[in-house]
């Protein structure tokens, strides 16, 4: 996977999915990937819905930094 963004992007999104779907206790009721745009959506019981974009970062392999 090494050197290859696309796949360790990919990747990511697949463990994320995995990690959303075999989640217990945070309500989700609905989970859809959408592989070509890398967009996971997420239904919660109590109608909310949320949307994941995976994209990698870019220039941020070494660190990053956030908004205050």
């Amino acid at each position: 996977m090494k050197g290859d963004n696309r796949m360790e992007l990919n990747y990511f999104r697949d463990r994320l999915f995995d990690l959303l779907n075999d989640s217990e206790g945070m309500g989700i009721v609905d989970l859809n990937a959408d592989e070509q745009n890398s967009l996971l959506t997420v239904r919660t019981e109590d109608g909310n819905v949320f949307e994941i974009v995976c994209r990698q970062a870019a220039g941020k392999e070494d660190g990053w930094t956030t908004a205050n």
